[in-house]
């Protein structure tokens, strides 16, 4: 029998939330309750489409992902109060460990043997750490063109990982036939995406609570599936309801690759629908050339005032090189969309220059080593340590290579 994922419905008034498994939680939530809960993503647990005991359960890394470190204010950089929320402090120095997280919660409550995902890097590194902790099997899909390193730090948890020729978009589509087919594989941003996609909003809820449970004036979210941008937008309006913040006016903005800037491309020109692209850019972790949230970032940064806009490859570099030089901080590729696009927007009047502003720096730069002048080399993902034995699948691959694959977790 298939299993029906259940997303999890919208707060209605304050303090009642709707849990995994259809649990009604009423109590208020306060300011105090959250900042006793554990120094974790898991204090946000009642926000969360996981079981209030979360922090406790068998499986759970009891650390657990997410910052309690207020985070940094970097230089200027031409505009007023600016913050940066570094999420290289995660388990496997990135966000993606955050969705993960939860995502992980829902499939072992619902009974699944094998957590799976299409990646671009980051998720492949955080499903195969987070199976290996909760002693379940791993299986991850990845373009083979990935930045050697991203492919070295999935291989050494000891799962399956099968490169394929082609982009993201392909990896995605065989991806979501073999979450079709496999009934007890979780596919974390396929069958179970509904949890996954909440782990983001915990970005929203640590920026608010380490500015004093207050929102920012602007914000600027790298843009690959669009997810992030979205949940930070779902979190600050959560918190708005619940009476945790004030309801201040806030603008959302979105980053992207000009090699691979589909949703830019539709918010410049007006549109509500998202014309995929062939991604080519060094910014692999936003090489999304179909994004599933496309037409939800243009309603959010329509919504709120912000924008869309993308910066080259060449602005990409210098902006990870004047982070790391004027503050010390190695961000990945993804990192120097960001921060590019953020003095893009200043340079175009698209953004406030005397308002307080976040940033987004999504991962650390040691995982995309030889991308633009940034230092090392590339390999051979299909030789790199713990592949297993596949070579490289066709851009094409279908039912055909299914059983190669399951082969990997039999």
């Amino acid at each position: 029998m298939r299993r029906h994922v259940r997303a999890r419905r919208q707060p209605c008034v304050r303090g009642v939330f709707w849990a995994a498994g259809g649990r009604l939680r009423t109590a208020p939530i306060t300011r105090a309750d959250i900042e006793a809960g554990p120094a974790s993503i898991w204090r946000y647990a009642s926000l969360l489409p996981v079981r209030a005991d979360i922090a406790a359960r068998p499986n759970t890394d009891p650390a657990g992902p997410g910052s309690p470190a207020p985070i940094s204010s970097p230089g200027s950089w031409g505009c007023g109060p600016l913050w940066l929320k570094d999420e290289r402090g995660n388990p496997t120095h990135s966000f993606k460990d955050r969705v993960v997280a939860v995502a992980l919660a829902a499939a072992v409550e619902m009974g699944y043997k094998v957590l799976a995902c299409p990646s671009t890097g980051n998720l492949a590194n955080a499903v195969a750490a987070a199976a290996a902790r909760a002693g379940i099997r791993s299986v991850v899909l990845i373009p083979a063109d990935l930045e050697p390193q991203k492919i070295a730090a999935t291989a050494v948890y000891g799962g399956a990982m099968v490169p394929i020729d082609g982009t993201y978009d392909d990896v995605n589509r065989l991806a979501s036939e073999l979450a079709d087919d496999r009934e007890d594989w979780a596919f974390v941003n396929v069958n179970v995406r509904p949890y996954y996609a909440e782990g983001s909003k915990t970005i929203g809820y640590e920026i608010a609570e380490q500015l004093g449970w207050r929102l920012p004036e602007q914000i600027v979210v790298p843009v690959a599936s669009g997810a992030q941008l979205v949940k930070i937008d779902k979190a600050f309006r959560e918190l708005i309801e619940l009476g945790l913040v004030a309801d201040t006016k806030y603008r959302v903005f979105g980053a992207q690759a000009t090699g691979c800037s589909p949703v830019a491309a539709a918010f410049r020109a007006g549109h509500d629908v998202v014309q995929p692209v062939k991604p080519a850019t060094i910014a692999k972790s936003l090489a999304i050339g179909n994004p599933a949230d496309g037409p939800y970032v243009l309603d959010v940064v329509r919504r709120t005032g912000g924008a869309v806009a993308d910066v080259s490859d060449e602005d990409v570099v210098h902006a990870i090189r004047l982070l790391a030089e004027t503050e010390g901080i190695f961000g990945e590729t993804a990192s120097g969309v960001t921060l590019g696009v953020l003095r893009r927007l200043l340079a175009d009047g698209l953004l406030d220059p005397a308002a307080e502003t976040v940033i987004i720096n999504s991962g650390d730069g040691l995982k995309t080593l030889g991308r633009g002048g940034t230092g090392g080399r590339r390999g051979d993902p299909a030789h790199a340590g713990g592949v297993r034995g596949l070579g490289v699948l066709p851009c094409g691959a279908t039912r055909a290579h299914w059983f190669v694959i399951m082969t990997l977790v039999s």
